[in-house]
């Protein structure tokens, strides 16, 4: 199956979201704002006033700790977005994308597709995930500028909100849809299937570290 690859507003219309299918390969335009505990913590539990308009300025709310600096003269260095595992921030999402009309979210590893279509679904969203590991630098190649931070004194460098001007930022892959579905969970289903046949015929390991299994219906919490 050929992958097909999206250029995508940040400020995506419905239809553009809707237009989206599982394994789509996606790179961002416009500006996109970094946002996670301590953003969410700040903005929806203390209830301070978000410093940019939102959706109408960005749709698009990445997980991310960036490589950043502020230089003395207030100016920004930013070479690399190191995306973080989105599910740790899971219970803001929900009053989060309702306040601020996210659409996009995006980082790495994804939830699952309860997540989603509790989450996610209602609120018209989608999930972007970053493809594979040590891509930062790769991310970095699409951002032009750093419009602004916020909160940088309050949350430090990492927990701040980043506003980032992105040209052709990805690669991403749609990891969740506007029904809910997962993209992980659905390959991994399909991988399941093959397991058996792939270890047919092996024989078992003689020796064994403690708690190592061959059968995938076993669990060891330690």
């Amino acid at each position: 199956m050929e992958i097909r690859e999206v250029e995508l507003s940040t400020t995506p219309d419905a239809s553009a979201i809707a237009d989206l299918k599982l394994g789509d390969i996606v790179y961002l335009n416009g500006l996109l704002y970094t946002a996670r505990e301590g953003v969410y913590t700040r903005a929806l539990e203390k209830k301070a006033n978000l410093p940019l308009d939102l959706p109408t300025e960005s749709a698009a709310n990445f997980h991310c700790s960036p490589a950043a600096t502020i230089r003395e003269d207030g100016s920004f260095d930013m070479g690399a977005v190191t995306a973080t595992a989105s599910f740790r921030f899971a219970k803001w999402l929900p009053e989060w994308m309702e306040k601020t009309g996210a659409r996009l979210i995006i980082g790495k590893g994804g939830m699952s597709s309860a997540a989603y279509k509790e989450y996610f679904v209602p609120n018209g969203a989608v999930y972007l995930s970053t493809v594979g590991y040590g891509t930062g630098a790769l991310l970095g190649r699409g951002i032009e500028k750093v419009e602004a931070v916020h909160w940088h004194e309050e949350l430090g460098i990492a927990q701040a909100m980043w506003i980032i001007r992105c040209k052709r930022m990805g690669p991403f892959i749609v990891a969740s849809d506007l029904q809910g579905n997962c993209l992980f969970e659905r390959e991994n289903a399909k991988i399941a299937k093959n397991l058996d046949k792939v270890y047919e015929g092996t024989r078992p390991a003689v020796l064994k570290r403690f708690g190592e299994t061959d059968d995938r219906e076993d669990e060891l919490i330690g």
